[in-house]
């Protein structure tokens, strides 16, 4: 058997490692902090480089860039890559301390703004003259043919937005940002905001001077003030270097736009088999990795490799819209990193936002990652035409104003796997206003439930057999389990989506608000899954109407469905930091009028839960029998 069950891929074949140890042929040293250290040394441990990018000029197939310790604000641009895994080029820290690569500069010379008014409009305004606002003109130099202040957040690719639906604020405010202390200000956009805020800035028309306003109204001069003034930390050139290695860098203030292009502060560039490991990406104003082909306007070549590439053990913290981006991109291996703080941008409509959103991923392995409080996005976003992935062992934490932790779209052709995960406290993104009011007996009896409140675990559009075997899934706003046909959206060759062929096969949904699973058709499988403080109509069959909205036993007996499934009544608690959960005995008992509890047959101790049969379309499965959830050892 093999023993690292979680490398087999849904048709059951082994995900490609390409790894190999390399084969060192030169080490070039740089360290900033050396007194001896120039750009017009040899790079040799006696003499090192003070800039890494001395070194990425230098550096070929087998040779390994060792950086020490140090603050670099530069962006590294390789001149090459290796030829294949044995001889790759390596760019890695040292292991003396942080070596962040920053894409921001520090300022000072801070005056006293003036000439702009605090006031929105009549009676705005008082108090205005205990306000400090400051300015800096910034200093041209600085931007050597990019000036973030003077370009905004949304690129060139803007055909999608649906302008009715969406705030343009955020897409429209300038990319540059203004960091006090490591923290970034909040950019508002007109000079008058700073008088309702504290901790924010407002740029001018022309790119070339900001002004800001600091908590408590202090002085910046008691503060560290930086500026972002490059586009990324960590990017070719020019496209399609590959066999390069990143690894143990920290890259911060990355005035990335949002996507697409998919340009993140580490760039893959479109190049393959790069290795990106033990690396940190903080505070990236739109993406902070990009492993693919970035953009759907390029010519793609036949034959050309896009992706099998590593993003592995990293930490991608705030990143305004996306965390690792990939288009086109196969054979990927994403694997223990933590993924947190992303969307903060606000441009979900932008339809890129998420922790990590990949197009067409093929023979992908999403495994053993943390995603946690990502805002108005999804934590794993799998756009069109995604084959024979497998998504497992990862934990989909705390999704703040987020529609749904995973979803998977418009994907017709192979299989995708989604199991051993935990998926917990998905809010939902819906405005409150608009659930419509039902008093008395007024929705007693409509014929379609209204689309106003979200909230999913799993979300599919348009996406055809599904596998979803082994998770907990619980704390969901709407509803654990969610998919809906799309007939229409077929560009192309490509026909519309049914949603059916679906397998949602011994899992546990815990308390979500309105159904642990949304079937849109008759046409999937539910078996062997725990069902633990579900109430009301909480398993669905959408279509063709009527809705049929049932518990355990009516889905049993009407539908076939869960006939090894169990109703449970106890609690769950989960630990964010550390993914532990606790399965405790409740202290309360659910509603029933007489005889309805007893029907249900709930399960009200953890320990009296039966061990149900197999997934045998699992990868690997050889065991007898198993319990329901991602716990016992596989």
């Amino acid at each position: 058997m093999n023993k690292d069950l979680s490398s087999l891929l849904p048709d059951g074949s082994s995900f490609e490692f390409w790894e190999r140890d390399p084969v060192w042929t030169r080490d070039l040293h740089v360290d900033a902090n050396d007194p001896k250290a120039s750009d017009r040394n040899d790079g040799s441990a006696s003499a090192p480089f003070r800039t890494i990018s001395r070194a990425a000029e230098l550096a070929e197939p087998g040779t390994r860039v060792l950086i020490h310790a140090g603050l670099y604000r530069e962006c590294v641009s390789p001149a090459r890559g290796g030829t294949d895994p044995e001889h790759m080029v390596s760019y890695e820290a040292f292991g003396d301390g942080d070596v962040i690569i920053r894409a921001s500069e520090e300022v000072k010379d801070f005056v006293p703004s003036e000439g702009w008014s605090l006031r929105f409009g009549p009676g705005e305004g008082a108090g205005a003259e205990s306000i400090r606002i400051w300015e800096y003109d910034l200093d041209p130099d600085l931007f050597r043919g990019y000036n973030p202040f003077c370009a905004v957040n949304i690129l060139h690719d803007r055909l999608f937005i649906e302008y009715d639906k969406t705030d343009m604020t955020t897409y429209l405010n300038r990319r540059g940002c203004v960091f006090c202390d490591g923290k970034p200000l909040k950019q508002v956009p007109l000079y008058g905001g700073m008088g309702r805020e504290e901790n924010t800035y407002w740029v001018e028309a022309n790119g070339m001077k900001v002004h800001f306003r600091l908590a408590g109204d202090a002085d910046p001069k008691d503060h560290r003030i930086e500026v972002t003034v490059r586009e990324q930390c960590f990017a070719p050139a020019k496209p399609f270097l590959n066999y390069i290695r990143v690894r143990g860098l920290i890259c911060e203030h990355a005035a990335t736009g949002a996507p697409v292009p998919q340009r993140g502060a580490i760039s893959a560039h479109r190049g393959h088999h790069w290795i990106i490991e033990d690396c940190e990406v903080n505070w990236s104003n739109g993406v902070a990795v990009d492993v693919g082909h970035e953009c759907w306007h390029h010519t793609h070549t036949p034959g050309e490799i896009v992706g099998w590439s590593v993003v592995r053990n990293c930490r991608i913290r705030d990143a305004g819209v996306c965390g690792i981006a990939g288009m086109f991109a196969e054979r990927m291996l994403i694997e223990g990193n933590l993924i947190e703080g992303t969307g903060w941008q606000k441009m979900e409509l932008s339809w890129e936002a998420g922790a990590i959103k990949l197009h067409n991923s093929v023979n992908g392995l999403i495994r053993n990652n943390v995603f946690r409080n990502t805002f108005r996005a999804d934590h794993l976003w799998l756009d069109c035409g995604n084959e024979n992935n497998r998504i497992t062992g990862n934990l989909f934490l705390d999704g703040i104003e987020q529609r749904e932790a995973i979803f998977i779209e418009c994907t017709r052709d192979g299989i995708n796997l989604i199991d051993h995960n935990i998926i917990w406290n998905v809010e939902g993104r819906f405005d409150p206003a608009a659930v419509p009011k039902e008093p008395g007996s007024s929705g007693w009896y409509k014929l379609r439930e209204n689309e106003a409140v979200n909230g999913y675990g799993i979300y599919g559009e348009g996406t055809d057999r599904l596998h979803v075997s082994h998770n907990l899934i619980g704390k969901c706003r709407h509803s654990g389990y969610y998919l809906k046909p799309v007939p229409f959206r077929m560009h192309g060759l490509l026909r519309g989506g049914t949603s059916r062929d679906a397998k949602i096969i011994n899992n546990i949904f815990y308390d979500c608000g309105e159904a642990a699973i949304d079937f849109p058709t008759r046409d999937n499988t539910s078996e062997g899954n725990l069902f633990v403080r579900m109430q009301g109509g909480y398993l669905r069959v959408m279509y063709p109407e009527p809705e049929n909205c049932l518990n355990l036993p009516a889905w049993q007996e009407f539908f076939g469905f869960d006939r090894e499934g169990q109703n449970a009544w106890f609690d769950i608690e989960l630990d964010p930091e550390t993914g532990k959960a606790a399965f405790r005995k409740a202290e309360d008992t659910p509603f029933g009028f007489r005889g309805e509890v007893e029907r249900l047959h709930l399960v009200f101790s953890p320990e009296d839960v039966k061990r149900v049969s197999p997934d045998r379309d699992l990868p690997g499965e050889t065991r007898e029998s198993v319990l329901p959830g991602p716990f016992e050892k596989y």
